[in-house]
């Protein structure tokens, strides 16, 4: 299946040219290099990269997890300052814990989930990671999307969120948990991501190439 999806992807890249005059074994040197380059390894692991909503009940591996979030201070960061500070929750009583208090607070929202579970889109374990004072925000983004790609590597899926942030650092209810978390004097969570072994498998959104230009 990857391999069709490959050929039509350089098929289309390659659209253009077919319609110059080139000798057929440059065509096909084209072709031949373009999908060298689409079957790397890297390249699958972000062009298959989802956002996984749906997860099956089973903890990720302690092991798992401490590579990704090794993955994750590797990422390129300005200065190499590290601006960042990273929890990664193994703990299930965090989980329910603060999941019990969303649900005592936000009722109406959970009734229109009929698959809630979680607060955290139902994934076993959570990866938090927050910033001093709002700053360094562009590096723990990068860091994000290494964590991202490194658990998709390992057969795990993610979800990028932003609504148990705010519930988390506004809920007083919360502040136990938060205070669980040991984070530094001024450090505010950046975003939190799921993580667990996936139960879907979403097709990809579209995306605008349209955006795309080349300066030339």
């Amino acid at each position: 299946m990857m391999n069709m999806k490959v050929l039509m992807v350089c098929g289309m890249m390659l659209l253009p040219s077919l319609s110059q005059a080139q000798s057929c074994s440059q065509k096909k040197e084209e072709v031949k290099s373009c999908c060298q380059m689409m079957n790397n390894e890297v390249i699958q692991t972000i062009m298959s990269r989802r956002s996984i909503r749906k997860y099956l009940d089973k903890p990720v591996e302690h092991e798992k997890l401490a590579l990704i979030a090794k993955c994750g201070i590797n990422a390129p960061n300005g200065m190499n300052k590290q601006p960042w500070v990273v929890r990664v929750v193994e703990n299930q009583d965090f989980i329910k814990g603060t999941t019990e208090i969303f649900k005592k607070e936000n009722p109406e929202q959970v009734k229109r989930d009929p698959n809630f579970k979680n607060m955290y889109r139902n994934a076993p374990n959570i990866i938090v990671v927050a910033t001093q004072n709002g700053l360094g925000q562009v590096d723990a983004g990068l860091m994000g999307e290494n964590m991202m790609l490194a658990a998709k590597s390992l057969g795990l899926g993610t979800c990028c969120l932003g609504g148990p942030v705010r519930f988390l650092q506004t809920s007083d209810a919360c502040k136990p948990y938060l205070a669980k978390l040991n984070l530094p004097k001024d450090y505010e969570i950046c975003y939190i991501l799921a993580v667990g072994y996936p139960d879907e498998t979403p097709e990809a959104k579209p995306r605008d190439e349209g955006k795309i230009e080349f300066i030339k």
